[in-house]
């Protein structure tokens, strides 16, 4: 064989072990990427939800706004707070129970 020949050959298997070492730091580097990624996909399709469910529903959100307004603050956050608590044991009831759980029965 030529020299030039032999000098692309071991060039091509030096280019081949350099690209198996990007590809296994790029399968370490990827999971938490694509989990982040996917976070954010499933909150931009959170808000496009709300906002469709917002155009096709405003009488909804102006009876939220207007009791918003009539409503005081304080009542306001308290009733917030009891909500919150409300959907937290909730969730515990679901994981705890599968009885309460309504995705588990369909």
């Amino acid at each position: 064989m030529s020299r030039r020949l032999i000098e692309l050959h071991l060039r091509r298997g030096r280019l081949l072990e350099r690209i198996a070492h990007q590809r296994a730091s790029l399968a370490r580097e990827v999971p938490p990427v694509r989990a982040a990624l996917s976070t954010a996909d499933r909150l931009v399709a959170g808000v496009r939800a709300g906002v469709v469910f917002v155009k096709h529903h405003p009488s909804v959100v102006t009876l939220v706004v207007a009791t918003l307004v009539v409503l005081k603050p304080g009542r306001i956050g308290r009733w917030t707070r009891r909500a919150y608590f409300a959907w937290k044991t909730w969730r515990t009831l679901r994981k705890t129970f599968p009885m309460f759980d309504v995705k588990a029965g369909s």
